[in-house]
């Protein structure tokens, strides 16, 4: 009888399974692989945002910006210059020491009689002819400038015209080269407390430095931060702004100068002040033709009165005047020969309405003077201790009613 004898080899439809199972797999693993590079990445947001941002660069030899800090940078860094002063001052030299019987004795010294001061500040270009905007005070007194470039290139400049009431000023590249970086200027007029603020310049000689904060307040009056002879609301930040910054922009997150970095209070850490683009933008042009920036005035001191101060002032057995108890402005001083002085304005006098507008703080009765015209009549209403008055106060320039002073 014969037997069927078991073997161990698969049948034909066993191996076409198993093939069949293989090759499922594989591509699943191929699809999977595929997938997965082709999926976008999980970006930062910061990122997604340096992206689509106008400021982001495509199409150059810098590298791609990690974050919108550095795409500001890189479109205005180029743009931003360290500003070199020197001028040349005269030694007041002790008359002992040209006494003849002084030479006699102790022979001839070779005492200097001048000195070269040296300064350093930043500023920005504007155009392509080399118009730099800077602070007055970073050039003031200045003999000679010089201008460095990011790429290390030192070119002499001229001031062109100086404000000290704004503290801006003009500088020109005597021969400006070619293709000149340029920092697009923005609005400052749209900007918001809160808002990305970019400080960048060459503080404490350390060049191409930048520093990052937020705009903390909008308008800031030259009062507040302690510069009284300024007529300003600055923007203040907590970008870090430190001595030698002076001139330097102030960006937004889109890469446009907002400010011009200028003062920094003194005591106080994480508080800076800039200068709003839009004033710099109005004035810029007058100081580049070589012309004075004229400035409405009328020679007063003054100061912000409130109701309580009012009555502390009254019941001061040692005050020299009774004030009426309300919100105004009070005048501490009224400068000879001045249009305030014309008018009859006399100190203790409390303006309460100009031009129909009420006034309650000194930075009120400013505004209104800044934004009129020289030679324009103000149309006043004030009170005088239980008199109420009309004047009309004519407005000076002030560099002109300040040169009667002297």
């Amino acid at each position: 009888m014969s037997r069927r004898v078991r073997g161990t080899a698969m049948r034909p439809k066993a191996w076409f399974q198993l093939l069949t199972h293989t090759l499922a797999v594989l591509v699943g693993v191929v699809v999977t692989v595929i997938g997965f590079h082709a999926l976008p990445s999980q970006a930062d947001p910061l990122d997604q945002v340096v992206a689509n941002s106008p400021v982001a660069l495509t199409g150059s030899n810098r590298p791609t910006a990690s974050n919108f800090v550095v795409a500001a940078v890189q479109k205005v860094g180029p743009a931003v210059v360290r500003i070199d002063t020197e001028r040349t001052v005269s030694l007041n030299i002790d008359p002992f020491f040209d006494d003849p019987f002084f030479r006699r004795f102790f022979g001839e010294f070779n005492i200097p009689r001048e000195r070269t001061e040296r300064g350093q500040g930043s500023g920005f270009i504007i155009d392509k002819n080399g118009t730099i905007i800077t602070n007055a005070h970073v050039v003031e007194g200045a003999q000679r400038v010089t201008v460095t470039l990011t790429d290390g290139r030192r070119l002499p400049a001229r001031v062109r015209g100086t404000d000290e009431v704004t503290d801006l000023a003009v500088l020109k590249l005597e021969n400006p080269p070619s293709n000149l970086p340029v920092a697009p200027l923005g609005d400052s007029s749209k900007l918001q407390v809160g808002d990305w603020a970019i400080a960048v310049g060459n503080p404490l000689g350390l060049d191409n430095t930048v520093t990052l904060g937020i705009i903390s307040n909008l308008r800031r009056s030259s009062s507040e931060v302690g510069i009284p002879d300024k007529r300003l609301n600055f923007i203040q930040t907590d970008a870090a702004i430190n001595p030698g910054n002076s001139g330097g922009p102030l960006l937004n997150a889109n890469g446009e100068v907002i400010g011009i970095n200028t003062a920094i209070r003194a005591g106080a850490e994480g508080i800076g002040f800039a200068i709003p683009v839009d004033l710099a933008k109005s004035i810029a042009p007058i100081l580049a033709e070589g012309k004075t920036v004229p400035h409405p005035y009328i020679g007063v001191t003054m100061s912000t009165l409130t109701p309580e101060l009012a009555r502390q002032i009254n019941s001061d057995p040692n005050s020299l005047m009774q004030v009426p108890e309300i919100n105004g402005v009070i005048i501490r001083q009224v400068l000879p020969r001045s249009p305030a002085a014309e008018a009859g304005l006399r100190r203790g006098d409390v303006i309460v309405e100009v031009e129909g507008q009420k006034v309650t703080k000194a930075e009120d009765l400013q505004r209104i003077v800044e934004q009129s015209q020289v030679g324009q009549r103000l149309q006043m209403r004030i009170r005088r201790g239980d008199q109420t008055l009309s004047l009309n106060v004519r407005t000076g320039d002030r560099k002109q009613v300040l040169g009667r002073q002297n």
